[in-house]
């Protein structure tokens, strides 16, 4: 019986006075037996908390009563287990770092296209105006081997920092595509997406709420392979149930 909920979320808003919230934050999750990492940054706040359901959604009440942190929206998944050992709370420069300052999500997001809009694309192959559809994992390339979206391009990168580099040597080859991007929960397609608008790639798109928002609305429909995640379970199926080890490595060797 799965009675730990898991939840990730992210959220890029302006925030000061970080060593301050962080001790009001921990002590919360403390006081409540929550166990997970929490990053806050100048530029927002990226989460992944787990623990009883009363709890934990008694803590996002407490989290959201501050205005900055009303918007917050999150993804849900349950496990019979606890997936983290202890729970942490680090200060950052960035939530996700990109080296590209100027790319401020709280300013504006990309264009973003929801899961279920996406089936219909992917289903058909083109887009509501008869573009191709490509899709762009921005992953690392140890998690594109857990899984990935059928015929997906990703470059093989082993941090972030070197994704805007990759997608900007493709920029003429995909010139007559509309491209979707995307990540494990939306996260680091808010700044690529507009790296790529940026870099007058217009035909593109972020995949809103990324794979595991994907895997609760669709399912694995045009997905081949699990989703890893960042904590002790390692990775999810498209259903949202956890895996063993041994089988995940079996399935990460068909997906390559």
């Amino acid at each position: 019986m799965k009675l730990i909920l898991n939840i990730a979320a992210y959220l890029f808003v302006s925030l000061d006075g970080l060593s301050d919230l962080r001790t009001k934050m921990l002590n919360e999750c403390n006081n409540r037996g929550l166990k997970g990492t929490i990053l806050l940054t100048g530029e927002g706040i990226n989460l992944f908390l787990a623990g009883k359901e009363m709890e934990l959604r008694g803590f996002l009440d407490w989290l959201r009563a501050d205005s900055r942190f009303k918007p917050l929206e999150v993804k849900e998944s349950w496990s019979e287990d606890q997936p983290f050992k202890k729970m942490l709370i680090k200060l950052k420069n960035e939530i996700i770092r990109m080296n590209h300052p100027a790319i401020r999500p709280e300013e504006g997001r990309a264009n973003f296209i929801k899961p279920q809009k996406l089936r219909e694309w992917l289903d058909r192959g083109t887009d509501d105006l008869g573009r191709p559809v490509v899709m762009v994992d921005t992953r690392n390339a140890f998690e594109v081997d857990y899984g990935t979206f059928e015929n997906a391009l990703h470059f093989n990168i082993e941090k972030f920092t070197e994704f805007p580099k990759a997608i900007a040597a493709h920029k003429e080859a995909l010139a007559d595509k509309t491209l979707v991007s995307f990540c494990t929960g939306g996260i680091r397609c808010e700044k690529s997406g507009l790296y790529m608008r940026e870099i007058g790639m217009q035909h593109s798109y972020q995949l809103e709420g990324g794979i595991l928002k994907y895997f609760e609305e669709v399912g694995s429909a045009h997905y081949k392979g699990s989703c890893f995640v960042f904590d002790e379970r390692e990775a999810l199926e498209p259903t949202l149930d956890s895996i063993p080890i041994e089988e995940s490595i079996r399935k990460k060797l068909k997906v390559g």
